[in-house]
């Protein structure tokens, strides 16, 4: 029971940590890798970005979480029960970022959660 909870937390805050730095780092807009002081303007930007912030948060819930959960269970299980991930990412990036997702997309990701899902079966 305890488990299965934990596997919710990881997958809800990663996916939405990796939505909400997406969100702030569209609001930031491009990284200019080639003109280091501008560099360093963005990098200020990131820092004071909420949006950023929250997914950075979010993310390192996910993180924790995952690490308490492996403490306890085998790795070759908790791994592949936190793959619906791709799913609630690509659901987040459809819905809160407005994101077109044509069906080719869709299709892959569901073979990938389905292969995924194989490994779990005993």
């Amino acid at each position: 029971m305890m488990t299965m909870l934990m596997i919710g937390i990881i997958v809800l805050s990663n996916a939405a940590g990796d939505v909400f730095i997406t969100k702030g780092m569209k609001q930031i807009g491009e990284i200019p890798l080639t003109k280091p002081r501008r560099l360093w303007l963005t990098a200020g930007k990131v820092a004071t970005n909420r949006n950023f912030l929250l997914g950075l948060c979010l993310l390192a819930v996910s993180f924790a979480a995952f690490l308490a959960v492996l403490s306890w269970e085998d790795m070759s299980f908790i791994v592949p029960a936190t793959s619906v991930v791709y799913v609630v990412t690509i659901l987040g990036a459809r819905f809160i970022l407005k994101e077109h997702i044509d069906g080719l997309r869709w299709l892959g990701t569901c073979l990938v959660c389905a292969g995924v899902a194989l490994m779990c079966l005993p």
